[in-house]
C-alpha cells in the first residue's frame, strides 16, 4: 500500500502536528553531536615537556641553562634519556586536562591515543549494525529509548573512569549507544515526512548537529576539566528522557507498523496523527472505515506481523546493488578527508582552525544540498560532488609541491566541502531507496561503512603515520571508481518511499540526462507550470471530489432523457 500517496494525505499529510514533531526531533542532534565530537577534545595531544628534576632548584644561571638545554618532549637531557618524573602539560582545546595528560599518553604510550580513536569509531560502527537490525525488528521508538538510557549510564561511567582500560571499554559502549540513538532518530524523522519535505527536514537536522559541534568548544572552555565536560554532556543527553515520558514527542512510525502488517497498532497511530493534524476522517468519503477496510483487504489471511532481517537484503538484487554503491560512496567521502587535512597544518591555531573549518564546511554542504538536490535530483548532485572530491584529491596528490600555499588551501577546502556533501547525500539517498521493512538494517550498514573511512586516519597513526601517500592514492582512485558506479543508481526525487522488498526492487536506473519527446502539433501546451510537481495531498483531494460528484443522483433532465431512450429502445 502506497503510504505517501494513499495513507499519509488522508491523515493530514505533513500537517501542523507533523511539522511540530519534525522540529521536536531536531533538538536531540545537538546533544548527540556533543557526545560524538568530545572525542576530539579528550584525545587532543597538548604541548608537554619533561617535569623538571627537583635537584635543579638549587642551580641558577649558567648551570641551570646547561642542564636544561638538551630537554625535549620525550627526553629529559642528552645524558639521562627518557623522562623519569613524568611530564608537565599545557592547556589544550580549552581543557586544563584530558585523558592524555590524565594518564600520560605521550611518547612511548602515544599509540594508546590512536587505539582509543579506532575503538571509538569501531563502537559507532557496531552500534549502527546492531541497533539498525533492532529498528526493523522492535521498532524505532523502543530502540531510541533503550539506546538513550544506555547513553546516560555509559556517559556517567566515562566521567568516573579510574584508568585507561576502563575508559576504553565504557567509551566503546557509549559510542555504540550514541549510534543507536542517532539512527533511530534519523529514520523516524524521515518516515513522518511526505516526499516534498524529506530533504528540508533532514538538512535542518544536520544543521542542528553542526550547532552542537560549534557549541562544544565553548562548553570545554567553561568546564576546564574533561570529567566535568563529560558530566555536562551527559546531563544534556539526560534531558532527552522527556521523549520517553511524552510519547507524542517520539511516536512509533506508522509507516513501519503498516509495512510489517501490525495493523492494529498502525490504525491507532494513524488515528492519533489524524486527530493531531485536525483531520476529521468521518467527514471524508475516504474516511476512517474505508481506509482501514482497505488496509485489512491488503492482508492475506490472518493478520500477522512480518519482520525482515538484514539477511533479506543480501537476497535482493537492485536493493543490494544500491546499498553497496551508496555505502562505498559514504566510505570514500569520510576516508579521503584525511588527505585534505594534511594541507591545513600551519594555518591559525592547530586545533581550533581545523575544528571550526570542518564545522563551517559541513554547514555549507547542508545549505548547498538543500538548494540543489530537489531541483537537479539526488543522482546528479551526488555525481557532481564525487567528481569534485576525486579531482581535488588528484590535484593535491600530483601538484602539491608546485602549487602556491593559498591555492593548495583552497583546493583542500573545496575537497572537504565536497566530501561532506557526498557523505550526507549518500546516507540520505540510501534512506530513500531502502524499503521500510529493512531501512534500519540497510541504513545502519551504510553508516557503518562511512565509519570505516573515518577510522582510516587513526589506523595510520598507530603505525606512526606511515603509509599516508598510499592512503591518498587508494582513496583518490576509489573516488574515480565511485563516479562510475553512481550512474547505476535510480532517482528518488519526490517519489514515495518504498515499503516492501518488491517496491525496492522496482526502482530502476533512469537515463542520466532525461530527454522529453515533443509532438510536432501538440494539442496542449507541454510547458510545465510552477506547480506541476506531484503532490499526494492535492491528488487525494481531486479523487475525493470526483468520487463525490459521481456518487450524486443525476439531475431531473438527465433522468427524463435516459428514461425516454430506454422506452424508445423497447418499442423498437
Amino acid at each position: 500500500m502506497d503510504f505517501d500517496g494513499q495513507v499519509l494525505p488522508r491523515t493530514g499529510g505533513f500537517g501542523r502536528f507533523s511539522r511540530l514533531l519534525a522540529a521536536a526531533l531536531w533538538a536531540p542532534n545537538v546533544a548527540l553531536a556533543l557526545g560524538f565530537f568530545s572525542e576530539l577534545l579528550y584525545c587532543e595531544e597538548p604541548e608537554h615537556r619533561c617535569r623538571s628534576d627537583p635537584s635543579l632548584r638549587n642551580l641558577s644561571g649558567p648551570e641551570l641553562l646547561l642542564d636544561t638545554a638538551g630537554w625535549s618532549r620525550c627526553q629529559q637531557s642528552n645524558d639521562s634519556g627518557s623522562c623519569t618524573r613524568g611530564w608537565e602539560y599545557e592547556s589544550s582545546a580549552g581543557l586544563r586536562s584530558n585523558i592524555v595528560s590524565q594518564w600520560d599518553l605521550v611518547c612511548k604510550k602515544r599509540w594508546k591515543i590512536s587505539l582509543e580513536l579506532v575503538s571509538y569509531m569501531a563502537s559507532w560502527l557496531g552500534g549502527f549494525v546492531v541497533f539498525g537490525c533492532a529498528c526493523d525488528r522492535l521498532g524505532r521508538r523502543p530502540v531510541f529509548v533503550f539506546s538513550l538510557v544506555l547513553v546516560i549510564l555509559a556517559g556517567v561511567g566515562v566521567a568516573v573512569s579510574l584508568d585507561y582500560i576502563m575508559f576504553l571499554l565504557i567509551r566503546g559502549l557509549y559510542g555504540s549507544a550514541l549510534a543507536g540513538t542517532f539512527l533511530s532518530l534519523y529514520i523516524t524523522r524521515l518516515e513522518i515526512c511526505d516526499p516534498a519535505h524529506r530533504l528540508m527536514v533532514t538538512m535542518i537536522a544536520h544543521l542542528f548537529w553542526v550547532a552542537g559541534e560549534l557549541l562544544l568548544p565553548g562548553l570545554a572552555a567553561l568546564s576546564k576539566e574533561w570529567r566535568i565536560l563529560q558530566g555536562v554532556i551527559t546531563t544534556s543527553q539526560a534531558l532527552l528522557l522527556v521523549y520517553w515520558g511524552c510519547q507524542s514527542l517520539f511516536p512509533e512510525s506508522a509507516r513501519w507498523l503498516l509495512a510489517t502488517h501490525q495493523l492494529d497498532r498502525a490504525k491507532k497511530q494513524l488515528r492519533f496523527f489524524a486527530e493531531a493534524n485536525a483531520v476529521n476522517l468521518d467527514g471524508e468519503m475516504y474516511g476512517e472505515e474505508h481506509l482501514f477496510t482497505e488496509m485489512d483487504s491488503m492482508a492475506e489471511g490472518p493478520v500477522q506481523a512480518r519482520y525482515h532481517s538484514v539477511c533479506h537484503l543480501f537476497h535482493t538484487r537492485i536493493v543490494w546493488k544500491n546499498s553497496l554503491i551508496l555505502g562505498f560512496s559514504a566510505c570514500i567521502g569520510t576516508g579521503i578527508r584525511h588527505s585534505y587535512l594534511q594541507n591545513l597544518q600551519g594555518y591559525g591555531p592547530p586545533f581550533y582552525f581545523v575544528y571550526f573549518l570542518m564545522a563551517a564546511t559541513e554547514a555549507a554542504s547542508c545549505l548547498f544540498l538543500y538548494a540543489t538536490v530537489n531541483r537537479f535530483g539526488r543522482r546528479a548532485i551526488l555525481l557532481l560532488c564525487t567528481i569534485l572530491t576525486g579531482v581535488s584529491s588528484l590535484l593535491l596528490l600530483a601538484l602539491t609541491e608546485y602549487l602556491f600555499p593559498g591555492i593548495a588551501l583552497a583546493i583542500s577546502i573545496l575537497g572537504i566541502l565536497a566530501s561532506h556533501a557526498v557523505v550526507m547525500l549518500s546516507v540520505f539517498f540510501a534512506s530513500e531507496v531502502l524499503p521500510t521493512v529493512i531501512r534500519g538494517s540497510g541504513l545502519g550498514l551504510i553508516l557503518a561503512a562511512s565509519f570505516v573511512g573515518r577510522a582510516a586516519a587513526p589506523i595510520m597513526d598507530l603505525h606512526n603515520r606511515k603509509g599516508f601517500f598510499l592512503h591518498h592514492v587508494i582513496f583518490s582512485s576509489f573516488a574515480i571508481l565511485s563516479v562510475l558506479s553512481i550512474m547505476l543508481l535510480p532517482e528518488s526525487k519526490r517519489k514515495s518511499l518504498p515499503e516492501s522488498l518488491r517496491d525496492g526492487e522496482s526502482l530502476r536506473r533512469p537515463p542520466l540526462f532525461l530527454s522529453r519527446a515533443k509532438d510536432d502539433l501538440p494539442l496542449l501546451s507541454s510547458a510545465r507550470t510552477a506547480h506541476s510537481d506531484y503532490n499526494p495531498e492535492n491528488y487525494s483531494r481531486l479523487m475525493t471530489a470526483t468520487k463525490k460528484m459521481l456518487s450524486k443522483d443525476p439531475p431531473p433532465y438527465q433522468a427524463d432523457r435516459l428514461q425516454a431512450q430506454v422506452t424508445k429502445g423497447r418499442s423498437q
